[in-house]
């Protein structure tokens, strides 16, 4: 079992949010695997659990912020785990304009996304 990420792996899945690729974003995960969005009711935010539910959030936040963008700022490796920091820009379908710094903690397991646990700054 290969527990490693690779420089390739974090690519491709930074790659396919920039894409809006929700199939390639899904496919990048385990079937077992989390998603832990910054904002949510819980200390940990909203959690989704397995591929269904991790499409669904996507699906429905790209429908509503069409314009969404990530742009890495700085990525680090070690062992099967990773960290993605980013600078989010968005425009919702309702005008709101949304602009957050986040970092991306990520697991991983064979190859896929066993957890993406979400954090931002908020402004305000």
């Amino acid at each position: 079992m290969s527990s490693d990420v690779t420089p390739e792996q974090l690519k491709a899945v930074g790659d396919a949010f920039a894409r809006h690729d929700v199939d390639a974003i899904v496919g990048s995960f385990a079937d077992d695997g989390v998603f832990r969005n910054a904002k949510g009711p819980d200390v940990s935010g909203r959690s989704y659990t397995g591929k269904a539910e991790i499409r669904a959030f996507f699906e429905s936040l790209f429908a509503g912020s069409p314009n969404i963008q990530w742009r890495h700022t700085a990525e680090y490796i070690s062992g099967n785990r990773a960290v993605t920091e980013w600078h989010r820009s968005a425009t919702t379908t309702s005008g709101e304009r949304q602009e957050w710094l986040g970092c991306d903690l990520y697991t991983f397991r064979d190859g896929k996304i066993v957890l993406k646990d979400t954090y931002i700054k908020v402004v305000g």
